[in-house]
């Protein structure tokens, strides 16, 4: 029984109402004490890199995650690796964390919307209830659960005049996965001159498949089978050996001096490249596949997943596939029209669902879209959506810049479930740089007072107000704005857009001036990338910096990204007489615990993989004999562990003095990723740090166009100022800048604006204005035009 207030030690946080954390250290951290109040919506801010991310998501969520797995039978933590606990000295009063962040969601060929919330699920029951006609249970509407035949059951009964009789009955478990393309809505051909080069033979290198080496085992598989000549072109092959080589059916062979397996080179690959997921893929085999592949909706399907039958049921004269197809606001409308009390409860549930949806603002998707198409804000409002009609209470959720990708609209609706979550008596935790979402805590911690080694220390604890007042950067920021600008750049021309309709754009026309910043705004799935990328992307002369993963494997890193290692590498390998194959991770010089990678990978098929630094190394990811040369003082673990500031001061003078290396870390901490580690692993970093990361690459570009998606992404108040400035200067180089963006700083500051709407989805796909923020704000027709119009004070 805990005591009475007034009976309780002033000096000990009362774990029932709060979270205390002491002593943390993790990342930058520097030996932070916070206590949080429980049951409270809580926002942290500070710059990017002020160590946010590591006190909420690496010390409290991780520690956390690490007491629920010690829950587990000793037996099953026996398989588990032991998650290393949070560098803090002690954490009280946590409860379970729920994190709802902003990794994609799994790019899985068989995941939807539907599929990765309860909407498939119910609309699979409802079908099977009182779909007409009837076809079978839930199964039966599934395009993940095959047509399969059981085997006869045999029984006795008692025919007349007593005798017995034998039947077989045969039972009949129907799926609904189309047979054509397996549930996967889509058919591959495959271009075969990126798979094999007819000019050439086998044994001279035909196969141009990654692994497929002329002299190797599985190029010899085929060239001594007995089935074609592997000194003829292929281009000289007869049909028969044409056919056997590409397209024989799998079967028994003796080659190589064995009895083997033999099978078309076509059907292997089907089986053991293209039929999975490409992101699991090495990098070089995803851009064969990418080369290879070339993908079109199931003729036999319709793209729809489902076999006929599955297709056959119809509930209010839609059947499943037509309703997954439909927008999830459309598909909410067919919902409200049926009136059968048999499903009610059914009907009930499936209309929550799509009006939540349509709540955080995603009414616009569908529920056949692909899950590995989300945006990263995208994929955390449908994670958001799992919890929103959740009985749990008490628990701590933990958020990521859940306005990502969101118009100002669109927050206040964000703001409201938030609070919804905090008012079912849950604790809240969000990470947030939009004043909008930090006006709505009722506690603010704010982070600095800079980014990496200078930051880690809580500048201010308190409430919206305090902060106001508190004199931090942020604080100093949260009421400033952006003015609209007297005069804007002129044009010196046009990039001429016509009868664009991709997605939801309706046959749009429109000129997009060029030599100036233009900003294309609109709510969240109106039509501005579908219209952007959709038409400008793949123009000559224009480069496209966007959130998109960046092409590499765990091992890359800013260092190798931008190719500043390899100058590195030389400069090591001068100082010390030896090989600069020695200083790279990725060679010589690699730990061969980890094989370079600095952390040991677990991959538990059901739990997510789990990643440990390496012991051996220590996370260094270099053999211990490799640390012992140095550059002007330093071994080359730990000059990637500088900050791109640190280094850039390390390589400006004396014995490390490499001037491309220090021009290209100019560029990158002109972006504002002055506070990233040369060695931090590319996939750490957030969407817009990736977006920054491919800005700074194209610096030093002459002219050329452009395009940036929603590069505020992740930045801090103060850093919106030094965006902005950077944009002018790519414009005064000479390039013609176009972002799509939601922030109102970046509306207020270009040159011209295209507000694309009115809605979403289908409601939207048109331009419901193009000229100056000044027009814009005096317009006010639009939802854009009155957000910006009460942003400026106008």
């Amino acid at each position: 029984m805990a005591a009475p207030a007034d009976q309780r030690d002033p000096h000990v946080a009362d774990t029932h109402d709060t979270i205390r954390v002491a002593g943390a250290r993790e990342n930058n951290l520097r030996d932070v004490t916070v206590d949080l109040p429980k049951r409270r919506l809580t926002v942290f801010t500070g710059v990017s890199g002020s160590g946010k991310s590591s006190l909420v998501f690496a010390t409290i969520a991780a520690e956390s995650r690490r007491l629920i797995d010690e829950t587990y039978p000793t037996f099953l933590q026996g398989f588990m690796p032991s998650l290393p606990r949070p560098d803090v000295d002690s954490l009280s009063g946590i409860t379970t964390a729920i994190l709802v962040d902003q990794e994609r969601l799994g790019a899985n060929v068989r995941s939807t919307v539907g599929t990765v919330t309860d909407a498939n699920a119910m609309l699979r029951h409802l079908y099977s209830r009182i779909g007409d006609p009837y076809v079978g249970p839930p199964p039966a509407f599934s395009f993940n659960v095959p047509t399969a035949k059981a085997s006869g059951v045999m029984s006795t009964e008692k025919a007349g005049g007593g005798t017995e009789k034998k039947v077989v009955r045969e039972q009949v478990y129907l799926g609904g996965m189309c047979p054509e393309c397996e549930g996967r809505g889509t058919v591959s051909d495959l271009d075969l001159s990126v798979i094999v080069d007819e000019t050439l033979s086998l044994n001279d290198g035909a196969i141009l498949v990654p692994g497929y080496k002329a002299d190797g085992w599985m190029v010899k598989a085929y060239s001594e089978s007995g089935f074609v000549d592997g000194d003829k072109p292929v281009q000289d092959y007869t049909d028969t050996e044409r056919h056997d080589l590409l397209y024989r059916e799998k079967g028994k062979v003796k080659a190589l001096g064995m009895n083997m397996t033999y099978q078309g080179l076509i059907p292997k690959l089907r089986e053991s490249v293209f039929s999975k997921d490409p992101e699991s893929l090495q990098p070089h085999v995803r851009r064969f596949v990418e080369a290879a592949a070339v993908f079109a909706p199931c003729p036999a399907c319709d793209g729809t997943r489902l076999n006929d039958s599955a297709r056959s049921a119809k509930i209010a004269g839609k059947n499943i596939a037509e309703v997954c197809r439909l927008q999830i606001t459309d598909a909410a409308d067919w919902a409200r029209s049926i009136d059968d009390p048999a499903v009610a409860p059914l009907v009930t549930n499936l209309l929550h669902l799509f009006d939540s949806f349509t709540e955080i603002g995603l009414g616009y998707l569908s529920l056949d879209r692909p899950s590995g198409t989300l945006s990263g804000g995208e994929a955390q409002r449908v994670k958001m959506i799992r919890h929103l009609g959740s009985a749990l209470t008490d628990v701590t959720y933990v958020f990521d810049e859940p306005t990502i990708g969101l118009h100002p609209h669109d927050i206040a609706r964000m703001n409201n479930l938030l609070v919804d979550l905090r008012d079912k008596g849950n604790t809240v935790l969000v990470v947030e740089h939009k004043p909008e979402a930090i006006a709505i805590a009722d506690h603010v911690v704010d982070l600095g007072p800079g980014a990496g080694t200078d930051g880690g220390t809580i500048c201010y604890e308190g409430d919206v107000a305090g902060l106001r007042a508190s004199g931090t950067l942020t604080g100093k920021h949260l009421d400033l704005r952006v003015g609209v600008k007297d005069t804007v750049r002129e044009p010196t021309g046009t990039l001429q857009i016509r009868g664009a309709t991709q997605n939801n754009l309706k046959n749009v026309d429109v000129d997009i001036p060029t030599g100036i910043l233009t900003v294309v705004t609109g709510v969240a799935g109106s039509g501005k990338s579908s219209l952007v990328h959709g038409n400008l992307a793949h123009r000559d002369d224009v480069v496209v910096v966007d959130q998109s993963a960046i092409k590499g494997s765990r091992r890359s890193n800013p260092a190798t990204y931008t190719g500043l290692l390899e100058p590195v590498r030389k400069a090591f390998a001068k100082a010390n007489g030896v090989k600069p194959a020695l200083f790279s991770a990725n060679s010589e010089g690699a730990c061969p615990t980890c094989k370079g990678n600095g952390r040991i990978y677990t991959e538990l098929g059901f739990m997510e993989t789990v990643e440990t630094p390496c012991e051996d190394c220590g996370g260094k990811r270099f053999q211990a004999a490799v640390l012992d040369y140095t550059l002007a003082g330093k071994n080359i673990a730990e000059v990637l562990d500088l900050s791109v500031a640190q280094a850039h001061d390390y390589f400006s003078t004396g014995e490390a003095k490499i001037t491309s290396v220090r021009t290209i870390l100019g560029h990158l901490r002109d972006v504002g990723l002055g506070y990233i580690r040369l060695g931090q692993p590319l996939n750490t970093l957030s969407g817009g740090e990736r977006q920054r990361l491919k800005l700074a690459m194209h610096m030093g570009d002459r002219g050329g166009v452009f395009l940036l998606d929603e590069p505020t992404t992740g930045l801090h108040l103060a850093d919106v100022e030094n965006l902005l400035a950077l944009l002018d200067r790519l414009v005064d180089d000479g390039k013609t800048v176009i972002v799509i963006e939601h922030h109102q700083a970046v509306m207020a500051h270009a040159d011209h604006l295209l507000d694309i709407g009115p809605g979403a989805g289908h409601d939207g796909g048109t331009v419901v204005f193009e000229g100056t923020p000044a027009q814009l704000v005096a317009d006010r027709t639009t939802l854009t035009g009155q957000h910006l119009a009460e942003y400026v004070g106008a």
